[in-house]
């Protein structure tokens, strides 16, 4: 029995196959559009005015307080209510998007406020400007610090591509499910599924994990 349900596995491999293409995409977009307004957002953060202070926390807190499925659920069923369309593959990135920003915006502003200040005041002597004393100065020193959490990050969003499946869209999640209707060994099936979201994680695991013994390594030759 379990020979037949492995040959009808393997035939159904090529739509595997396309649901992780599908979900690579998702990622691949999310994780940029996120990594460059979270970058964006926890800089503007960094600078502890207190208005804007206060608005990036309540988003912060409502994003990392609130289920990411319930906040896929709002783009793609309650926007529409208000006139603004999207279909599932844009819901998804979108949702994955606002998400990571809210996470990313946090790490890289907790990695900006470890730089000493005596470093902004040393840019400051220098007469450059706002701007460059974060390109030039303070995001290149930040980096270290925020590297590995961000790596980490990239691994649980990609993770949390799993979700979308719920709107519809045909990811390999959702063609584990059509799957395992046809092939009632879902230890089989979602076996497989675990493994292709392993392909995907594991060379992110392996780098935030080589990332963090390098910058140890380093701390304790300066040390």
């Amino acid at each position: 029995m379990w020979g037949i349900y492995l040959h009808n596995l393997l035939d159904s491999f090529p739509f595997f196959l396309k649901g992780l293409w599908v979900t690579i995409q998702i990622s691949a977009l999310s994780l940029f559009m996120s990594t460059v307004c979270g970058f964006f957002l926890g800089i503007i953060r960094s600078t502890r005015t207190r208005s804007i202070n206060i608005v990036l926390a309540a988003y912060v807190d409502i994003i990392r307080g609130t289920p990411f499925l319930v906040q896929i659920f709002i783009v793609f069923f309650i926007l529409p209510e208000w006139g603004i369309q999207l279909d599932a593959f844009t819901s998804a990135v979108l949702s994955l998007t606002i998400y990571g920003t809210a996470y990313i915006c946090e790490i890289v502003s907790g990695g900006i406020q470890t730089i000493p200040r005596g470093q902004t005041e040393a840019a400051v002597s220098s007469g450059l400007t706002w701007p460059q004393q974060m390109r030039y100065v303070i995001v290149p020193q930040a980096l270290r610090p925020i590297l590995p959490p961000l790596v980490g990050q990239y691994v649980l969003m990609i993770k949390d591509t799993a979700v979308v499946s719920v709107i519809g869209l045909t990811d390999v999640t959702r063609v584990g499910w059509f799957t395992v209707q046809r092939i009632p060994e879902g230890i089989l099936v979602f076996g497989l599924v675990g493994i292709l979201y392993f392909l995907i994680c594991y060379p992110l695991v392996w780098f935030s994990n080589r990332l963090e013994t390098m910058l140890s390594t380093e701390k304790s030759g300066l040390g």
